[in-house]
């Protein structure tokens, strides 16, 4: 599905309640998560350590931290929407609730469906809140569900 074309912040009230987009598949590669882990701390070996992971993990493999998978949703957002006039800058306000039901195994592809669930106005801004749903190529169950809430600014 292509990107939401919006001319302005108006037009998007049109779409509350709507799956706005679904992004493009985008590979999780293994180089990727070694360059999360070192970015973040974050080196436990269901990260790393390619051998021990087939040996022991219930995945047969890395997997990605789920912050990684969350932390891409800017990313994946420009493929979702594009708001064309009207906005000086566009905020990552903060989550609501976010699950990881299914891990993301090292080169995976993984792609975002996004709900625009409801907009508000608030202050000097446009509070968005979508629904984003974070699909493995190969899985049966999502590896990320979040609420997301963005406020763009005139």
């Amino acid at each position: 599905m292509p990107p939401l074309l919006a001319e302005n912040l108006d037009s998007l009230k049109g779409f509350v309640g709507r799956e706005i987009a679904t992004t493009d598949w985008f590979t999780i590669t293994q180089d990727r998560i070694q360059q999360f882990a070192e970015a973040t701390e974050d080196r436990q070996w269901i990260h790393l350590d390619q051998a021990r992971a087939r040996r022991e993990s219930p995945y047969g493999a890395t997997v990605a931290h789920g912050f990684l998978t969350l932390s891409l949703l800017s990313h994946l957002s420009k493929q979702a929407l594009q708001i064309r006039t009207g906005v000086r800058m566009t905020v990552n306000y903060g989550l609501n609730r976010v699950r990881f039901p299914a891990a993301v195994r090292a080169d995976s592809k993984i792609r975002a469906r996004f709900t625009l669930q409801s907009l508000k106005e608030v202050s000097d801004a446009l509070e968005a809140v979508f629904s984003v749903v974070v699909e493995d190529e190969s899985a049966s169950k999502p590896c990320c569900v979040a609420e997301w809430v963005v406020r763009y600014y005139p």
